[in-house]
């Protein structure tokens, strides 16, 4: 594009704000409800896209149809970073722009469901006045599977991380979002406001339960009756949220701009969502069934098939494809090998330990995922989506494989997945080129990972992620092999290798 048109292309968008959501393209759905008629029943802590897609979407949904117009979301964050997304947000009256991306073309539409975001303050001040006001009623979370204080071997809660220590010291003035939490909800207690629910909208089996965990772990540190008080009158549904939102970049606020809108935070998604909850809800609740929620006894059903299935998914490949410089999950599920060992992994692997849920065989959520993995107008990167590994693959991966060794299945395939990872964090592709440290970890992860090309049982041996598995010869010896295969004879050798297995093992 010319300089030219790329100007007359600005000049042809409208800045996004409640003042002109009527100049706006007819094509653009947008709220048909008056946003200064909305009040707060929510605080959302960790404003990413996800959320914007998701969660808020499903509210807005309501407001369309006129309900729960009581339920609006205050965004927060407790990091100083938040801070930069709280200003482009307000600039444009917390709207957001969501692009859906259907292979059959894509529209647009303006979500309206959040009225504030929170100040980002040195010791959350701010935040907790508003999580104490008796309006809030829900305070929602998505801050990454990885963001809940888990001990990785013992899966309970770890007093021993830093911020921990200092929330438990300084209660009143905490640095994490669950020390806010825990600050705002003695304030209620004392005053007599009463308790709000804790919502959990991350990857994690169980989610409700770790979040209760952590919130309760972290007020016993400080305050034994309160920690009592918040376990018994407090609630944390479990959850399943589903749908891919890749990160913005330039590709997607160009892509906000050819629909006519100026928006600098603009959200694409795919062609589906799905949200399955647990009906456990202290202090009320928005009617989500009516926006297309599913409210189940059985979330540990549907959680169990779409972290297994999907999330384990994107990491069957998304090392492999780092490896082989291929750079977006579509265009990874285009490489004919790197498609079939993801069928193969899945089918023979993983699947044997899905259940089926409503309407959902786990044969039929693998290729409900294969086509959404497929999508090419989804720009998801394999770095994103590799991104945390070591959260990633002790959530979504290990569990299967210890599945697999109790049970008599097959992981070989599992063993490569690994031995990918492990090869993806020595820092380099077969091309040579140079991957950029993604992950919290990354530094420890590399050192593992350039002594493992010596002795491949070094990498496995990380008790903090895998626990026991270097003491089970059959995950350890296939995870050698194919170490071993993938240094020698390259990444392709081994997927070959691995495909030409009749039944892998």
């Amino acid at each position: 594009m010319t300089n030219t048109a790329a100007n007359e292309q600005c000049d042809m968008t409208v800045k996004l704000s409640n003042a002109t959501l009527g100049q706006l393209p007819e094509s653009i759905l947008r709220p048909t409800y008056d946003r200064s008629a909305l009040t707060p029943g929510i605080v959302h802590i960790g404003l990413g896209n996800f959320h914007r897609a998701h969660q808020a979407w499903y509210l807005h949904r309501l407001f369309q149809q006129r309900l729960n117009m009581d339920w609006a979301i205050v965004g927060a964050g407790v990091r100083p970073y938040d801070e930069q997304m709280r200003l482009k947000l307000k600039a444009q009256d917390y709207l957001t722009t969501l692009i859906e991306l259907d292979p059959e073309g894509t529209s647009a539409e303006v979500c309206g469901s959040m009225i504030d975001y929170v100040p980002i303050a040195e010791g959350n001040g701010p935040l907790i006045e508003r999580m104490t006001d008796p309006a809030i009623r829900i305070v929602a979370l998505t801050v990454t599977e990885g963001g809940y204080y888990i001990d990785p071997v013992t899966k309970g809660f770890d007093a021993s991380h830093p911020d921990i220590q200092h929330d438990a010291e300084n209660p009143a003035t905490p640095k994490t979002a669950f020390g806010a939490m825990v600050a705002a909800l003695r304030r209620r207690r004392d005053g007599g406001i009463g308790p709000f629910t804790g919502q959990s909208c991350d990857n994690l089996q169980g989610n409700g339960n770790i979040l209760r965990q952590t919130v309760v772990s972290l007020a016993r540190l400080s305050d034994p009756e309160l920690a009592d008080w918040i376990d018994t009158n407090c609630s944390f549904p479990n959850s399943m949220v589903d749908s891919i939102v890749p990160a913005t970049g330039s590709g997607e606020l160009a892509l906000a701009r050819s629909f006519g809108i100026d928006d600098t935070v603009p959200v694409t998604h795919e062609l589906f969502r799905q949200w399955v909850m647990e009906d456990d809800f202290c202090a009320g609740r928005p009617d989500w069934d009516k926006a297309g929620a599913t409210f189940s006894d059985n979330v540990h059903g549907y959680e169990a098939q779409k972290i297994r299935i999907l999330n384990a998914g994107h990491q069957i490949f998304v090392n492999v494809a780092e490896l082989l410089h291929i750079e977006t999950i579509a265009e990874s599920m285009a490489n004919e090998k790197v498609r079939a060992m993801f069928h193969k992994v899945e089918m023979e692997e993983i699947v044997p330990h899905v259940v089926p849920v409503p309407g959902m065989t786990p044969e039929q959520y693998v290729d409900l995922i294969d086509r959404r993995f497929a999508n090419p107008r989804i720009v998801d990167t394999t770095r994103r989506v590799a991104f945390d590994g070591s959260s990633r693959h002790p959530g979504f991966i290990i569990p299967t494989i210890r599945d697999g060794l109790n049970t008599g299945t097959p992981i070989g395939g599992l063993a490569l997945v690994e031995a990918a990872w492990a090869r993806m964090c020595a820092g380099t592709r077969e091309d040579g080129s140079e991957i950029e440290p993604n992950d919290p970890y990354w530094d420890q992860l590399t050192e593992k990972a350039n002594a493992a090309k010596a002795d491949p049982r070094t990498w496995i041996e990380m008790r903090n992620i895998y626990g026991d598995l270097a003491e089970q010869q059959r995950f350890a010896n296939a995870f050698a092999y194919w170490l071993n295969l993938i240094y020698a004879e390259g990444m392709e050798a081994a997927l070959d290798a691995y495909l030409k297995i009749g039944t892998s093992t």
